[in-house]
């Protein structure tokens, strides 16, 4: 009964700082650290311990999973080569440095020890720095660019990091067996995510159950990650390659009301558990504060230092070299995609925000080794890694704005548009072909066929002058009309509803139901 307490005190204490964080206009990664290292100092709480492992296969699936099914295929097919730069290079020569350093800053911290820390705070969270950014939005090629390498960074990291930890683990460690073990595993992973994917695409198509539906989404993670782990393979890749594969089908086959829940309970799922991860840091935070001891204990201040400002650096050193480099060796390159100005590299090495991913590789990582000795240097990881993601949050991201905007970055949304009116043109002009078909069948009501196809028309005839840049006004004012009274509509529907149950006219079933054909009727209006 404490634990299922402890869990309720938790998600209230992740609602709590949400609701300051919306109040104060400060994006909730910045307010829910704060909340953390405050859960990490103020005196009377209890002291949690949660199982390392637990933790990491709670959270890793299921937030991989959801970058992953978000990620544009499209996109991130060209721009890989940045991506890969920076969700391998980027991470591994961070992962690397960061060992180094630490080797320098801790005398006696082992190497796997060294590698782990190095590991943890190696990937960025995109999550993190758009949290900074969402009044600001930056060019698309850099979205997609920050997306995707956000996506191959965890699973480079946590690879990097499971590695790492097996040799601190066990006290053995060798680079050519690593690297070999390293393709062998990720292989398998990604043939398992695969045939995971292919097995889920084929069942869900013959399943309309919204709730049922959602959950084998919510499970689809786990369902990924537990079977490559047990055949030797990588979880982490399988859970990336099974997102990706559903990402690209699931359009196909999941039904309209299934999406429309879908994406509220992945709002809602992802919103608990990166909230949630930096409370239970706290909380093991507060045994390592309060009694710090052992063979490092003299030098977690000045790690967490040197460790900050070397993630922070060594990513500026990385992302130039690897935006230009490239270009300069292969004219090929230069002529296909030239080089982008400098403004747009030091956005990108800016925005190397660390956030809720090391949080949870920090947190997982073992007590004991297998020898059954404490872990190396486990409580110099967990504050480290936790110093270093407040640092990047309150130093990088409150100041990643005025960056954006003293660099003169900034996106006008111009392709995207482009894009989602061709898109909107192309789907009315198919509906009214299919419309002229249908005019002669037998259930065609004259009435219904010259309504729909008047609307049809109507909405044809706006589009074609959004794309070509020559709005008709008639028609956006008749579109504009037609929205507002629309909505003015649905509320006297509401109200009425509600007046008929609150009367007992209607049973609280009845008006529910009907309510939810007004909500969706009303958010409909927003892309009419």
């Amino acid at each position: 009964m404490h634990g299922f307490e402890t869990v309720l005190a938790l998600l209230v204490g992740v609602a709590f700082l949400a609701l300051v964080a919306r109040r104060l206009d400060i994006p909730a990664p910045a307010v829910l650290v704060v909340g953390g290292l405050l859960v990490a100092l103020v005196p009377g709480l209890p002291a949690v311990q949660f199982d390392p492992q637990l933790v990491f296969l709670v959270f890793i699936p299921p937030l991989l999973y959801r970058a992953s099914l978000l990620a544009s295929y499209r996109d991130v097919r060209a721009n890989l080569r940045p991506i890969l730069l920076l969700g391998v290079g980027h991470v591994l020569f961070v992962t690397a440095v960061v060992a180094w350093v630490a080797r320098l800053a801790v005398p006696g911290l082992p190497w796997a020890s060294a590698f782990a820390l190095g590991a943890v705070v190696s990937p960025p969270d995109v999550a993190a720095a758009t949290a900074f950014l969402r009044r600001l939005p930056l060019p698309r090629r850099l979205v997609t660019i920050l997306e995707g390498e956000s996506m191959v960074n965890d699973a480079a990291a946590i690879v990097a990091y499971r590695v790492a930890v097996a040799a601190a683990v066990t006290g053995t460690f060798s680079f050519v067996h690593a690297g070999l073990r390293f393709l062998l595993v990720g292989a398998g992973g990604i043939m398992v995510g695969l045939a995971v994917g292919w097995l889920l695409g084929a069942v869900r198509r013959h399943i309309h159950d919204p709730e049922v539906e959602n959950t084998i989404s919510l499970l689809t993670g786990y369902a990924a990650y537990l079977p490559a782990e047990r055949l030797g393979g990588s979880g982490i890749l399988a859970v990336v390659a099974t997102g990706l594969y559903l990402g690209r089908v699931g359009p196909r086959i999941v039904a309209a009301d299934t999406r429309v829940q879908n994406v509220g309970m992945w709002d809602v799922v992802v919103f608990v558990l990166e909230g949630l991860i930096f409370i239970i840091t706290g909380l093991a935070l507060r045994p390592i504060l309060g009694g710090w001891s052992g063979p490092f204990a003299r030098h977690p201040a000045w790690a967490a230092v040197l460790v900050s400002i070397t993630v922070i650096v060594a990513r500026v050193v990385w992302v130039f070299p690897a935006t230009y480099l490239p270009r300069w060796l292969s004219r090929r390159l230069r002529q296909r995609d030239p080089s982008p100005p400098w403004q747009f590299p030091a956005v990108v090495a800016w925005a190397g925000l660390r956030g809720g991913e090391s949080l949870v590789l920090a947190a997982a990582v073992p007590t004991l080794t297998a020898a059954g000795t404490p872990f190396p240097g486990r409580d110099l990881i967990i504050a480290t890694t936790f110093a270093v993601i407040l640092v990047t949050l309150l130093g990088q991201g409150f100041t990643l704005a005025p960056l954006l905007r003293w660099l003169e970055v900034r996106e006008t949304g111009a392709e995207e548009r482009r894009e989602e009116i061709a898109a909107r043109l192309r789907a009315s002009k198919a509906a009214l072909a299919r419309l002229e078909e249908l005019a002669t069948a037998q259930w065609m009501h004259p009435e219904t066929l010259a309504h729909t196809r008047d609307r049809y028309r109507h909405r044809t005839r706006r589009l074609h002058g959004q794309s070509k840049g020559v709005a008709d006004g008639g028609e956006e004012t008749i579109s504009t009309a037609d929205r507002r009274l629309a909505r003015e509509l649905l509320v006297v529907e509401r109200r009425e509803l509600l007046r008929l149950r609150d009367e007992g006219a209607i049973s609280d079933g009845v008006m529910r139901r009907v309510q939810r054909e007004i909500d969706l009727e009303e958010l409909l209006l927003g892309d009419a």
